[in-house]
C-alpha cells in the first residue's frame, strides 16, 4: 500500500494528464505559434504606443477565436460523412472543444494589454511575448514527451527541439509577412 501511494506521487499529476489530451495539446501548441506569429505580423509598424499595443492585443484575441471557431467548424464538417455525425448539442461541443487554442493565447493578451496599459514598456514587448510562447512551447513538448513514457532526460530534448521547431516556425510566419 506505502508503495503505491509512493509511485503514485511521483507520477505526473491528473491535471498534467487532462492537459495532454491531443485537443489540449494541440490547441496549446498552435494557439502559441500563432501568438507569436501575430505579434511579429502586427508589430513590424514602427508604431509602439500604448493605444497600438490595446489594439495589438483585441486583434490576436479575435483571430484566436476566429481560429478556433475555424477548426471546431472544419472538425464539424469533416464529421459529417461518419456513421455517427453528431447532432446539434454534439456539434456545439465539438466548437467548444477548441478551447485551448483560445487559452494559449492568453499570455501574449495579457502582455500585450499590460503594454497598452502602461504596466511595463509597449517598446520590444514582442521579445517577452516571443520568449513567453517558447518557453510554453518547450513545456508543452515536455509534457507530452513524459505522457508518452518517455523519460526525464529525453523528455526535455524534445521540450528543446519542439521549442526550436516553434522558433523556426514562427520566424518563417514572419518572414512571410
Amino acid at each position: 500500500m506505502r508503495t503505491h501511494s509512493l509511485l503514485r506521487l511521483l507520477r505526473l499529476p491528473r491535471l498534467l494528464r487532462r492537459a495532454a489530451q491531443p485537443n489540449v495539446l494541440f490547441g496549446g501548441v498552435y494557439g502559441a505559434v500563432l501568438a507569436s506569429s501575430m505579434v511579429a505580423a502586427l508589430t513590424q509598424y514602427p508604431e509602439t504606443g500604448r493605444a497600438d499595443r490595446l489594439y495589438d492585443a483585441q486583434w490576436l484575441l479575435v483571430t484566436a477565436v476566429a481560429s478556433a471557431l475555424a477548426h471546431g467548424y472544419a472538425h464539424f464538417i469533416a464529421r459529417r460523412g461518419a456513421p455517427a455525425h453528431p447532432g446539434g448539442w454534439r456539434s456545439l461541443r465539438i466548437l467548444l472543444d477548441e478551447w485551448p487554442l483560445v487559452a494559449a493565447t492568453l499570455p501574449t493578451v495579457l502582455l500585450m494589454y499590460g503594454a497598452g496599459f502602461g504596466w511595463w514598456g509597449s517598446k520590444d514587448i514582442e521579445y517577452a511575448v516571443f520568449a513567453v510562447n517558447i518557453a510554453l512551447l518547450f513545456g508543452w513538448g515536455l509534457l507530452a514527451a513524459r505522457v508518452a513514457g518517455r523519460a526525464w532526460r529525453s523528455a526535455v530534448r524534445l521540450g528543446v527541439a519542439d521549442a526550436l521547431l516553434g522558433v523556426i516556425v514562427v520566424v518563417a510566419n514572419a518572414v512571410i509577412k
